[in-house]
């Protein structure tokens, strides 16, 4: 599978195509193909390149001669017989009669993806059932774990409750002893107080 944020050298596309090095410069310039270049100048193949290579081995594997495949490739509405030599020959091959290479690629990607997508739509549709119990399956998983995150978080607030509890419990022994203290200051200051009234 091409990637497609990625670049190509010239040996990895041989290697993927089937055509060597040298085929393909010759095929850049027999089929007006525009390849990238890299900052060094050297070739720079992304998966656009690479279909379009891969089409025209389709279209040769098919019979189509370079000649042919560069019609259907400028002019690709145009439907050419395999033995139509003559048909060729009368057309002007120019770019304004057609969409270029690139463009081409593009448009084999964008089909090969809309294939893919409803063929993956097929096979959903088809597995209904299956997709329905995994729905529920979830929902069941979904439900324990609320009822999970519940159970923790009332043992939380058992915890948190136990601990405002001993807290109230300390400062209630905390004002307890407050009030002894202050009652026996009260006692001590009284008996302060008669002892001096009685020396008075």
């Amino acid at each position: 599978m091409l990637e497609v944020d990625r670049e190509y050298t010239i040996s990895e596309v041989a290697e993927i195509t089937g055509y060597p090095p040298h085929v393909l410069r010759y095929y850049e310039k027999e089929f007006d193909l525009q390849i990238p270049r890299n900052q060094s100048n050297h070739r720079s193949y992304t998966y656009i390149e690479i279909e379009a290579f891969q089409y025209i081995k389709s279209l040769q594997d098919k019979g189509f001669s370079n000649k042919q495949i560069k019609l259907i490739i400028k002019s690709p509405e145009l439907l050419v017989d395999a033995n139509d030599e003559t048909a060729l020959t009368s057309i002007d091959l120019g770019r304004e009669n057609g969409i270029d290479s690139f463009e081409l690629a593009r448009e084999i990607s964008v089909n090969l993806e809309e294939r893919f997508f409803n063929n993956l739509l097929r096979i959903l549709d088809n597995n209904n059932e299956y997709s329905i119990q995994v729905i529920e399956e979830l929902k069941d998983e979904i439900n324990a774990l609320r009822e999970e995150l519940t159970s923790k978080e009332r043992d939380v607030l058992i915890c948190e409750n136990a601990k405002l509890k001993m807290k109230v419990k300390e400062k209630s022994y905390e004002t307890a002893e407050l009030r002894e203290k202050v009652k026996r200051m009260e006692s001590e200051k009284g008996f302060l107080q008669r002892i001096f009234n009685i020396s008075k």
